[in-house]
């Protein structure tokens, strides 16, 4: 056993007195501390500035297994009272009245302190006598409290917690609870304490209010001293109750259809404690709370009323007590499982209070024993009594004993409100620096790439060099043989020069040396054949070969030509041109050929847009996104993993790791992939939505409400400010912008993402194609609930799965029945899975809550256009581009409204449609539209152009040069007769279209009778 510690209390002074009483002469101050007297300082003068110099000092042992624990050390705090000593004359004697009363907090000699200074503010008493009492009163004491050693050492304390617990109050009481002094109203519960002892927190001297106003916040708390002279010296310092949305609670009653029953019994009949308990818990008492916690997430807090003694009663507890029945025994059931998320210190919220039935208590909380009923003896309740009534002589079964009064808890709706806080979290939150480390270690940095030098560039540059190596090394030859000085000769005559040059070649074959100069160019040219023109493999035909040997060789002349020209005159040759197509312009591309379900070639288009800029991390989400729903996820992870490395800290890049983790089932990475986001942008909504929904995932459903709780909390922070902003805005006159998707942003580059559309899909049989790549509708109004606004950046990267668990949660935290806007997102899953009946249900029910919304309309114009309802679908299309809003995939409307317009051969609408898809977003499909229009009215010039602006857009789209073929072959262009001029372009257009293969059987008989009926534009005829 230990040896006790003197704890000594030092009264130094007190100052200000005469703010508490104008005409104070004469003061004591009395110390008490758990329930004892320790001493009175002796009477002292106060002088006229109020000042009263005291010097008393006295002590209490602090011993781990005397009246004086830890436990009572944590709760309780020194009493300090100022008495006034008066006497009327010198024959009788001196009158001493309480005048104020001052409290100090001993915690600080746990965290490592041995002396403590404080200040101690005195609360004026009530009852004193009748002079003129100051309200603003600053008197105050100053008191010294020091030990000689430490009462727990650094490592005691740093691997021990301290814990609080506040009980607010109880509401909606039963109507039996009445304001009688004689009735004390208590809750208990019981604690793991230093030693594997187990504590119970005992809150007394309930305070029952009638109906009326609602207890303000913040409002103070109060020490666990009970009645004391100076109530406001119960007020703990800097300790207050705060309050705050029910929403953001961690027990029951915190829903939005509670909000009404809340507000209503927080003004009626409660009963009020506002009081503090604390205990410190030790290492072993630490891990015992962690234990009994994870064995049984709920706690039973005890509630009941005794009632005090009369006269003569003693404060030992009676046998016949103990047989009582409990009056109004009840019990309410804390959810402790928040206290094992990382990083969670604290929990507060309304706990129902049930009848205490002793299977049932058991059942939930594996507690064997009632506090009160069983272990009184350990409460010191004093003069308390449990019962109500008279016991019998015999004694009573325990299931006997309970109050039948306590099943007014459940028919009054009776709750607690509680706080439960930690100095230190259970499981410590993971440090932003070791996330990091722990994504470094999961995606270590990548080297940079080293510069392709085969590359197309690379290779024209290297044919460049050798070719001027190769000129060099021939004008050295020609020097030789002629020497430098022949052109101050004059002009040389055409015979001389060609003399010159047969003897050079001659000299050149006999030496070996043109043998040698021409391997030397032969590796750069077969580069330029490989990286080039990409071609590896053998020609099917001699034509093929020819034809790709003369073009071969044009190329080669001009590059020649190109760098001799450049060797001779000194001067750089003009940089080449740039690249036809943008990045933007690429991912339409890819799109195109997704939507064409040629994913080789969407694949290529996603892969030329990374190529042309490596650090666009847009670019390498996208190729992302595309391999998590077509190929397959491995691939989608390099790519979010290589976004990652490109920016640490680009939150959507993280988020789509943990994305993909979780379909790979590499759970552990995913967590701390969403972690990681958090940690770094604890403002997203989206980000705590996400990381809610995989913590569902996992069946850890404390931790995913706390993640949601925290998306709601700020949204509702964002909507407010909106309120404020809109409000200001009206008061000033203006007319505030609305926000597209909330003030929230994560960069997706949506500005970058183009429509979804159809690759060659003006007649219907290609562009039904599309039914397999789905059009992400945009939900408008924009989303007002965090599963919402998660669900449209879900839907622009195919994370199907947690689509369907965020419309899941939705639809559950809908009060008025399903939106327009999860309908449609609902209706893009069935798209994608192809399930047209169930989406024509989503579209139907979201044409009825919304029917002048233009994505629905839309939508539901694609769903008629893949059922090959063509009359329906124009009527839908028709209807979309009548309205003035635009929806969100206007390109898919033109093309396929244009698509059906050519099909009915109303080709002047088509043109016109086709026109407005171009002001829209131009394409290699909507130009091909505007042509065949074109042609199809006979405006040749105006299809021709039309067509060329294809080309150049996508110059490998068959279709394309089918049409300019059937141009080239007509006999007649804008009124003049071709004189067989365009017989090589029309075979030429002809060959591209069957070497792309074209797969148009119509377009392409077409083509082949008029070259029957022109006689030329096919070589093999």
């Amino acid at each position: 056993m230990s040896q006790p510690i003197p704890v000594q209390i030092t009264v130094v002074s007190a100052q200000d007195l005469k703010t508490l009483k104008s005409n104070l002469l004469f003061t004591l101050v009395r110390v008490e501390y758990n329930g004892a007297v320790l001493g009175d300082s002796s009477k002292t003068h106060v002088l006229p500035d109020g000042t009263a110099e005291y010097d008393f000092s006295t002590s209490f042992e602090y011993s781990p297994d005397g009246p004086n624990s830890l436990d009572v050390l944590v709760q309780k705090p020194v009493l300090l009272t100022l008495l006034e000593v008066a006497s009327k004359d010198k024959k009788k004697t001196e009158k001493i009245a309480p005048l104020a009363q001052a409290v100090v907090d001993l915690l600080p000699l746990l965290q490592g302190v041995r002396s403590l200074k404080v200040l101690a503010p005195l609360y004026a008493v009530p009852a004193s006598p009748s002079a003129k009492l100051y309200p603003e009163a600053t008197a105050g004491l100053e008191v010294i409290v020091s030990t000689k050693e430490l009462l727990l050492s650094a490592t005691q304390f740093s691997s021990g917690n301290l814990l609080s617990i506040t009980l607010e109050a109880a509401y909606s009481v039963p109507e039996a609870f009445t304001a009688d002094a004689q009735q004390n109203y208590m809750a208990c519960l019981q604690m793991p304490a230093a030693g594997e002892k187990e504590l119970p927190l005992l809150f007394k001297n309930g305070i029952l209010k009638a109906d009326g106003e609602k207890e303000p916040f913040p409002r103070p708390k109060n020490w666990p001293l009970g009645p004391i002279l100076a109530p406001d010296a119960l007020n703990i310092p800097d300790s207050f109750i705060v309050g705050g949305p029910y929403e953001d609670e961690d027990g029951e009653l915190n829903k939005s259809e509670d909000k009404e029953f809340r507000t209503q019994a927080e003004s009626s009949r409660r009963v009020v404690w506002d009081m503090e308990t604390r205990c410190f818990l030790d290492a072993d008492a630490v891990a015992i709370l962690q234990r009994r916690i994870a064995e049984c997430r709920h706690w039973p807090v005890e509630l009941c009323r005794m009632s005090s003694g009369g006269k003569g009663k003693t404060n030992k507890p009676d046998k016949k007590d103990e047989d009582k029945p409990i009056a109004f025994h009840g019990v309410a059931y804390v959810n402790m499982m928040h206290l094992l998320c990382p990083g969670v210190t604290q929990i507060r919220g309304a706990f129902r209070v049930f009848n205490y039935e002793d299977s049932e208590v058991f059942e939930k909380t594996r507690v064997q024993y009632s506090i009160f009923r069983d272990r009184r003896s350990q409460l010191s309740l004093g003069k308390e009594r449990l019962g109500t009534s008279p016991s019998s002589k015999a004694a009573p079964s325990k299931a006997q004993k309970e109050d039948s009064n306590a099943m007014q808890y459940s028919e009054a709706g009776t709750f607690l409100v509680m706080e439960i806080k930690l100095d230190r979290p259970l499981v410590p939150k993971r440090l932003r620096e070791e996330l990091v480390q722990r994504v470094k270690e999961l995606i270590p940095p990548r080297p940079a790439l080293a510069p392709r030098t085969e590359g197309a560039k690379k290779v024209v540059e290297d044919y460049h060099k050798r070719v001027t190596s190769v000129a060099v090394a021939i004008l050295r030859e020609y020097h030789e043989l002629f020497g430098k000085q022949l052109l101050d000769q004059g002009v040389m005559d055409h015979e001389t020069m060609e003399e010159q040059k047969r003897q050079l070649n001659y000299e050149l074959n006999t030496s070996g040396k043109y043998f040698a100069f021409k391997e030397q160019l032969k590796y750069s040219v077969v580069k330029i054949v490989r990286e080039k023109y990409l071609k590896t493999t053998a020609f099917e035909t001699k034509e093929q070969l020819q034809a790709f040997l003369s073009e071969l060789y044009v190329y080669l002349v001009d590059h020649m030509h190109m760098a001799l020209n450049k060797l001779l005159s000194g001067e750089d040759v003009s940089a080449a041109p740039p690249p036809n197509t943008t990045r933007k312009q690429l991912l339409l591309f890819a799109r195109e050929a997704e939507a064409n379900k040629d994913l080789k070639l969407a694949s290529l288009f996603y892969n030329q847009r990374i190529a042309r800029d490596q650090h666009s991390i847009q670019a390498w989400l996208d190729y992302g996104a595309f391999c998590l729903l077509y190929e397959d996820a491995t691939k989608a992870q390099e790519c979010f993993q290589q976004a990652v490395c490109l920016d640490p800290q680009h939150i959507q890049s993280l988020l789509l790791c943990g994305i993909v983790c979780v379909k790979l089932q590499t759970y552990e990475e995913a967590e701390i992939f969403f972690e990681d986001a958090c940690c770094l942008e604890p403002s997203s909504i989206i980000a705590w939505t996400l990381a809610g929904l995989f913590y569902e995932l996992q069946n850890n459903y404390i931790q995913a409400e706390r993640s949601f709780r925290e998306a709601k909390k700020l949204l509702r922070a964002e909507l407010e400010e909106e309120r404020r902003i809109l409000e200001a805005a009206e008061a000033e006159g203006k007319k505030p912008s609305s926000p597209s998707t909330g003030p929230e942003k994560i960069p997706d580059g949506s500005a970058d993402k183009p429509p979804e559309v159809v690759e060659g899909g003006t007649p219907k049989e290609e562009a039904t194609a599309v039914q397999e790549a789905p059009e992400a509708p945009e939900p408008q109004p924009p989303p007002r609930t965090i599963f919402m606004k998660s669900v449209e950046f879900l839907m622009k990267f195919n994370a199907v799965r947690f689509v369907h668990k965020a419309l899941a949660h939705e639809l559950l935290s809908l009060q008025g029945g399903p939106t327009c806007a999860y309908y449609l997102a609902l209706g893009w899953t069935y798209q994608l899975r192809e399930n047209l009946p169930r989406w024509e249900e989503c579209l139907r029910e979201a044409v009825r809550i919304e029917p002048l919304n233009p994505n629905v309309w839309a939508q539901k114009g694609h769903l008629c256009y893949l059922q090959k309802d063509f009359d329906k679908a124009k009527d839908c299309y028709e209807r979309v581009i009548s309205f003035e809003e635009d929806a969100a995939d206007m390109h898919f409307v033109y093309l396929r409204l244009g698509s059906i317009y050519l099909d009915e051969k109303e080709y002047g609408r088509a043109k016109h449609i086709y026109l407005l898809a171009c002001d829209n977003s131009a394409s290699c499909l909507t130009w091909l539209g505007v042509g065949i229009a074109c042609y199809r009215l006979e405006e040749m010039l105006e299809a021709e152009d039309a067509l060329s602006e294809a080309n150049a857009l996508n110059n490998t789209n068959a279709e394309v040069w089918g049409y300019l073929a059937l141009i080239c072959l007509q006999d007649s262009l804008s009124g003049a007769v071709l004189q067989g001029g365009r017989q090589l372009e029309a075979e030429q257009c002809y060959k591209y279209t069957v070497k792309l293969g074209l797969q148009n059987d119509a377009l392409l008989q077409e083509i082949r009778e008029a070259q029957h009926r022109f006689g030329f534009g096919d070589p093999s005829l």
